[in-house]
């Protein structure tokens, strides 16, 4: 009787084991790779929480700073995410990323203007999502501001006169603080203040055409008083009248926020997600103003960036398309993107989820009346990414080129070359 019980328990024990290898085979590996610095933390405690109740499938996430440029070597290596943030009008082209135009449940939530931005101009398809929308511009010290008796200004010498009063009046802050080691941050000063100037010329679809065709007639890249060479002489014109931090170079996204949530600078270049980390720094910080990027050129107007934020893609080549959905249909859900929106500081793009975003809502919509609104350039090659321009500011700001045009003939060289590479 024992020996039958023992071989009984042996069995059940044997068909349990099988069970749970059977089981481990199933378990489906999700892999998203994000160059989201700000939302990592948030993601992996929805990951947690999505592969708690969908024990099929475990969703791994990679940050990588570098992301844009990361993720060509992780293509080239065979080493393909299933989702990812990293938008690339080259990769589009060579159908990297899913087409994701027919997901009608999760577009008709969208707003319709949305959609349009994250439409592929080559190809008409979505292969991106973007669950919110983002503002761009400068974040000011309002206090800094009325104590000196000073207004925002939308042109260039009204917005140097602004940051000089700062230097002389208040010489323990600085003047406009940039976090110049993360090149991402001043390859947005290129999108917004260089390519400002085209994309209020030309309007969103005129530019982006342009951005895609390489069009020299509008884009001027290496022209004397072009957006390039004018938006290099305005970044030297900051640093040799010291009105920039003098840790420009080595100061971090984070030294940045640091120094506006405490008062030691009076104005930094950021977007709506910078919000959050601004007030987890000073949580009683309330007097922040936003305004647009003044008017680098005579004849031209101040831009504000206002466009789509954190979109999400999947890669045509992912063994597991339909585990990725699945995962974002769970991002996806009202309750997630009110979280996140109110995580980011930064209005939801679907329609059905109402978020008490930030502090600033109000100036932030008087900043869109008071400038251009335009979109990321989104169109550019892949070779040449947002981190490469910004890898070249800080080449101009080292002294590498002797003079502004030298900085817009080497910027104009680099696109063209990416641009060839993407177009053989």
């Amino acid at each position: 009787m024992f020996k039958k019980t023992a071989v009984f328990a042996m069995a059940v024990l044997l068909i349990m084991g099988l069970s749970l290898a059977v089981g481990a085979e199933k378990r489906t590996t999700v892999k998203f790779f994000t160059g989201k610095v700000e939302t990592v933390e948030w993601m992996d405690d929805l990951i947690r929480r999505f592969n708690k109740e969908n024990p099929g499938i475990v969703v791994e996430q990679e940050y990588q700073k570098d992301a844009s440029n990361v993720i060509k070597v992780k293509l080239a290596s065979g080493d393909v995410p299933d989702i990812t943030t990293v938008w690339d009008q080259g990769f589009a082209d060579m159908g990297k990323y899913l087409d994701l135009s027919n997901e009608v449940v999760w577009w008709s939530r969208v707003q319709p203007a949305i959609r349009d931005m994250c439409t592929d101009l080559r190809s008409g398809k979505q292969y991106r999502i973007a669950t919110n929308m983002t503002m761009a511009g400068l974040f000011h010290n309002k206090a800094i501001f009325a104590e000196l008796g000073l207004k925002e200004e939308t042109t260039w010498e009204g917005f140097k006169a602004n940051l000089r009063t700062i230097k002389q009046k208040r010489p323990g802050v600085t003047p406009l603080f940039m976090g110049g080691k993360e090149a991402w941050m001043l390859g947005h000063l290129i999108e917004f203040m260089a390519h400002g100037v085209i994309k209020q010329q030309y309007g969103a679809m005129g530019s982006r055409q342009a951005f895609l065709a390489n069009d020299d007639s509008k884009l001027r890249f290496d022209a004397v008083g072009g957006p390039i060479d004018v938006f290099a002489g305005r970044i030297l014109e900051l640093k040799n009248e010291g009105l920039l931090n003098a840790d420009f170079l080595t100061a971090t996204y984070d030294n940045q926020l640091e120094a506006f949530a405490t008062g030691k600078a009076a104005m930094i270049s950021q977007g709506m997600w910078a919000l959050s980390g601004i007030l987890d720094k000073n949580k009683n910080m309330k007097e922040i103003g936003f305004s647009p990027y003044p008017a680098i050129m005579d004849g031209t107007k101040p831009v504000v960036l206002a466009a789509e934020d954190s979109a999400y893609l999947i890669m045509a080549e992912s063994e597991c398309k339909e585990e990725a959905k699945k995962f974002l249909d769970y991002l996806f859900r009202p309750e997630n993107l009110k979280s996140y929106s109110e995580f980011i500081k930064s209005p939801s793009s679907f329609m059905d989820v109402q978020a008490n975003w930030g502090p600033i809502k109000d100036s932030v919509a008087q900043t869109l009346k008071n400038g251009v609104n335009i979109g990321f350039t989104t169109e550019g090659p892949s070779g040449f990414s947002g981190d490469d321009a910004g890898r070249m500011v800080q080449e101009l700001y080292m002294g590498k080129y002797r003079t502004s045009i030298d900085f817009a003939k080497a910027y104009k060289a680099s696109w063209d070359k990416a641009w060839k590479a993407a177009n053989k």
